[in-house]
């Protein structure tokens, strides 16, 4: 399967995945939310969350034996920028009020102005961010 036909498919999981546990449960597919509602104490209803971080991780190894690859390639950094890349996301989305899916998939569609700002913040240093690693001298 094309990769860009990938592309579209894994987007098109997304926006109904957003859409069926708005629809069913009246939640924010806000992936932080979720997941960092399952490390807190006194957060109810972990059942569905739980879940849906188990399928996170269990839709890459079931495509992979599908098709016999995941469709993307190792990472070109160490564990230890793995890591420290994972715990900036992580203190980003506290003090951003959530992450790329809960703003960009789920308080776009809900036109939130607080979401499109937010989601024009991390296009920008995302962009910025590949560009100092991919073409700086001397970048990550």
């Amino acid at each position: 399967m094309h990769p860009y036909l990938l592309s579209v498919l894994g987007g098109v999981l997304i926006g109904v995945a957003a859409v069926l546990l708005m629809a069913a449960l009246g939640r924010i597919a806000g992936i932080s939310g979720i997941a960092g509602s399952l490390i807190r104490r006194g957060v109810g209803d972990r059942g569905w969350r739980i879940a849906f971080v188990a399928g996170l991780v269990i839709a890459p190894w079931l495509l992979w034996l599908i098709r016999g690859d995941s469709g993307i390639g190792a990472p070109q950094t160490g564990l230890p920028w793995m890591l420290l890349a994972g715990l900036l996301v992580g203190f980003g989305t506290g003090i951003g009020s959530g992450c790329t899916s809960g703003h960009g998939v789920c308080g776009i569609a809900r036109l939130s102005p607080r979401s499109l700002l937010a989601t024009a913040v991390f296009m920008v240093f995302g962009i910025a961010t590949v560009y100092v690693v991919r073409h700086l001298p001397g970048g990550l």
